[in-house]
């Protein structure tokens, strides 16, 4: 059996493509859609509950989905128009409610829509709960829930992850080069009503020119710093990161309160900023758009509930028959069924690939080379996981510590014998789930 030498380790990874063609795309605001489909799960977590039904008349920022307990988050009107009706759709996790509006094209806003009133931070903590707020970054696990950690006395440092280390993606960066102020002045916002005492902003090597206007915008800021990470996937990874800026390590099984941090997403700090000024929940998203299956690579901004066909028609329409659709990036992106999925809050990207490119090669015969091993930001030791996971020794999968896996899919890209280690990992993940451990 491998030796467990550590749960992360940063200077371990793959060294992906970088890919990033949108990266001087400003980002363009896309008209608003004929029909929009609310999800009611955007987020980790139990779904919200739909509090509207048919022929009922929404504005923009109206409650259209109420929380549905405490690791959950209300759902927004994105548009102003009348409720058609309430319907299931099938996402990656799962047949889910949606809320189907058709749009009015006038986009009038709630009269509900006013900035909150924080003084202290409860008011703050249930302003960010009130807008909508989850993880930006892909996790999608609700902001206000993350904001009240058990041991805030505890919690010193809030580390912003703007590392975007996913191919392709540029959201993020894009919201540093075209909202830096937004960021800083959300970041103020978080520090102050924490009462936190650092803030760190991680940005891998590859974007220094986000890099430089960072540090301009907190130049005599106390407590700020800009932190230059390696171009090394996945350095965006939580725990990854809080290491590579921090030095400390989280626990296994820990929250990253335990270790005296809150990660946020940049594009969550952003956001935070601007709610407070205007009280607009969370109903617009930024979202990259390329892959050589797309006619023109974008940046666009779009209502939550958009299909996702109406933002590749915005985009030029195909450029070749799609071959595969992800939503996210080529590491950890899901592929999806179809392209009438609608857009959700967490949503950072969509990559739409021809045939040729989706086509994955033959896998051939591990050789045992230990690149997995090597890669693994997380010290495990992926072709042994595969072995016990084939014997079902629950036990030795236990004993590797199976359940730290990640999926962040280094394993699989090292790989020289193109073998599905990523998904190997997974299913050993899910078969300990289901045996109870």
């Amino acid at each position: 059996m491998a030796v467990f030498k550590k749960l992360v380790r940063s200077a371990e990874g793959a060294h992906v493509p970088h890919y990033k063609n949108t990266e001087n795309c400003e980002t363009v605001k896309m008209p608003v859609p004929k029909r929009v489909f609310v999800s009611m799960s955007q987020h980790i977590g139990a779904p919200a509950k739909a509090c509207v039904k048919k022929g009922d008349v929404v504005a923009v920022g109206d409650v259209i989905g109420t929380a549905g307990g405490f690791i959950s988050a209300p759902v927004h009107s994105p548009v102003s128009g009348k409720v058609f009706g309430l319907d299931e759709i099938r996402l990656s996790n799962g047949k889910v409610q949606v809320v189907v509006i058709d749009t009015d094209g006038l986009q009038t806003v709630s009269e509900n829509v006013k900035a909150p009133e924080v003084t202290d931070h409860a008011s703050f903590v249930q302003a960010i709960k009130d807008s909508g707020l989850v993880g930006l970054g892909g996790a999608g696990f609700p902001t206000g829930v993350k904001l009240a950690p058990q041991n805030l006395d505890e919690v010193d440092t809030l580390v912003i992850n703007a590392a975007e280390c996913e191919p392709f993606i540029t959201a993020d960066y894009r919201e540093m080069m075209e909202c830096g102020e937004d960021v800083v002045e959300g970041a103020k916002l978080v520090k102050q009503y924490l009462n936190l005492s650092k803030v760190i902003i991680g940005i891998e090597a590859n974007k220094p020119q986000a890099i430089a206007k960072m540090t301009e915008l907190t130049k005599g800021l106390e407590g700020f710093v800009v932190s230059t990470l390696p171009s090394v996937y996945p350095q965006g990874a939580e725990k990854v990161l809080i290491e590579q800026t921090t030095g400390k390590e989280v626990p296994k099984g820990a929250l990253p309160a335990a270790v005296g941090c809150i990660v946020m997403n940049v594009a969550s700090v952003g956001f935070v900023a601007r709610y407070m000024k205007t009280g607009m929940p969370l109903v617009t998203k930024r979202v990259t758009v390329d892959g050589d299956a797309v006619a023109e690579a974008k940046n666009v901004e779009v209502v939550i509930g958009t299909p996702i066909k109406d933002i590749i028609e915005f985009c030029g329409g195909y450029s070749q028959e799609a071959g595969k659709i992800i939503s996210g990036g080529p590491m950890m992106g899901q592929a999806l069924t179809g392209d009438d999925i609608p857009v959700v809050k967490q949503n950072n990207a969509f990559l739409v690939f021809g045939k040729e490119k989706a086509t994955l090669p033959d896998a051939t015969a591990c050789i045992r080379c230990a690149r997995c091993v090597s890669a693994c930001p997380m010290g495990l030791a992926p072709v042994e996981i595969a072995l016990s996971l084939e014997v079902k020794d629950v036990e030795e999968l236990k004993a590797l510590h199976t359940d730290l896996c990640m999926e962040c899919g280094s394993c699989s890209f090292v790989c020289p014998a193109k073998r599905p280690v990523a998904q190997t990992m997974k299913e050993a993940k899910d078969f300990l789930r289901k045996a109870g451990n």
